[in-house]
């Protein structure tokens, strides 16, 4: 994808800038990094693990200023279309009138409806397919461009109630409009007795963290680990609202966090829904690594509450790295593993 994001820079009829200043939306690291020095490149990157290695190449990650204004922004437009439609808003603001602004996206990952929805918003584009990608842009003009269908996207990007007003969440997140059933059967499954300072790994919008506030009276301590930024804002929103319905002084956390990178502190508990995607593929290994950071992160007494698709090949890694392992309940295709016992 990235081979045919900067595609168009190789062709001489292109119209793109040569230099300058350049934002680029949902950066992913590449041999751009290297290739197209002669721009001053603003990165911005919402998944930590994508930010980290961004980081580690040179790129300079920012949320960049409202009012910033770029000669040149390229994007990878995610999946979800609100989300995606929200940073085509952004795109087009960023880049003023002059301003150019490309995109790429998989040809299987709605490209063509992507294309489709920048040229409602910004007027006629210039496109090209290789690489099973298609790459478009347009030169921002400002007496084109639908500022009053912009502003309706960038509104339905922002944190929304769901589930009746039990709790906020926003497009684009994992199970982000409803709860999640695998989720829920782990609630079913919590003791009530948990206590201490608990993490929650992998934590959304926290519905997790929220239900334990709600239902475990001994808890001082809840933190909520999630690598997608755009997470973090509704779930404090939800925290907060659970805090105040909950007498006691617990305090709460919300960490932008790659948990597979391991974690600093120690914990009386820890619950999870750990991914195991990322893209299309399936990676049970994003959560082998999580139950391992888990384990290494739990006190000699700590306990794990995970719920997992039935099939997943979690119980070898459970087994090496906790003396009790036990699967309390299989339902609709999920199971939820409660592990104690941390071996060294």
């Amino acid at each position: 994808m990235l081979d045919a994001l900067f595609l168009p820079f190789s062709q001489a009829d292109s119209d793109l800038p040569t230099h300058g200043r350049g934002l680029f939306l949902r950066a992913r690291a590449g041999a751009w990094q290297h290739e197209h020095t002669d721009f001053d490149w603003h990165c911005e990157q919402t998944f930590k693990p994508f930010a980290d290695v961004l980081e580690r190449g040179g790129a300079h990650i920012e949320q960049v200023a409202s009012d910033a204004a770029f000669p040149l922004v390229v994007m990878l437009p995610p999946r979800q279309r609100e989300e995606a439609r929200a940073l085509y808003a952004r795109a087009v603001h960023h880049a003023r009138d002059g301003g150019v602004v490309v995109a790429a996206i998989p040809n299987n990952e709605g490209a063509r409806s992507g294309e489709g929805d920048l040229a409602r918003l910004a007027g006629p584009l210039r496109s090209l397919s290789k690489h099973k990608c298609r790459v478009f842009w347009t030169r921002i003009d400002g007496a084109r461009v639908d500022h009053a269908l912009g502003e309706e996207w960038l509104a339905g990007d922002r944190p929304r109630p769901i589930e009746g007003g039990a709790f906020m969440s926003r497009p684009g997140l994992f199970a982000w409009d409803r709860i999640d059933p695998a989720s829920a059967l782990l609630v079913a499954q919590l003791p009530s007795t948990l206590a201490g300072r608990v993490g929650d790994l992998g934590g959304g919008y926290a519905f997790l963290s929220c239900e334990v506030l709600r239902r475990c009276a001994g808890v001082e301590a809840i933190d909520l680990y999630e690598a997608e930024a755009r997470a973090l804002e509704p779930a404090r929103m939800n925290l907060e609202r659970a805090l105040r319905e909950r007498a006691g002084t617990t305090t709460t956390e919300v960490i932008w966090h790659d948990v597979t990178a391991g974690l600093a502190r120690r914990y009386d508990a820890i619950v999870m829904n750990p991914p195991f995607h990322q893209g299309r593929a399936e990676q049970p290994e994003l959560g082998q690594a999580f139950i391992a950071a888990a384990a290494n992160a739990l006190e000699s007494h700590g306990s794990l509450w995970l719920v997992a698709n039935r099939h997943l090949p979690y119980e070898a890694i459970l087994a090496a790295r906790f003396a009790h392992v036990d699967t309390r309940v299989v339902d609709k295709g999920f199971k939820v593993i409660h592990a104690s016992g941390v071996r060294a």
